[in-house]
């Protein structure tokens, strides 16, 4: 059986919290095979990449959530 979106979010977020980014970017990975529009899983996968010292990486999935969903310049 395999996951929807919630629920592999949902578990990426807890293994983020429990500092195994490796694994919650897998599962943040196979959310965005889901749906490559989510700007929500694009910043995900972000702080779950910065976590791992891969900056680089994690500004072009900050970016791509950007621009999917720009977000009030004010409301940061």
């Amino acid at each position: 059986m395999s996951m929807d979106i919630d629920e592999l979010t949902k578990k990426g977020k807890t293994l983020l919290e429990e500092g195994k980014f490796e694994d919650a970017l897998s599962y943040f990975e196979q959310a965005l095979a889901l749906d490559q529009n989510n700007a929500d899983l694009w910043n995900d996968k972000g702080v779950a990449l910065r976590s791992l010292g891969r900056y680089q990486e994690a500004l072009e999935c900050f970016n791509k959530s950007l621009e999917i969903e720009p977000r009030d310049k004010e409301a940061s």
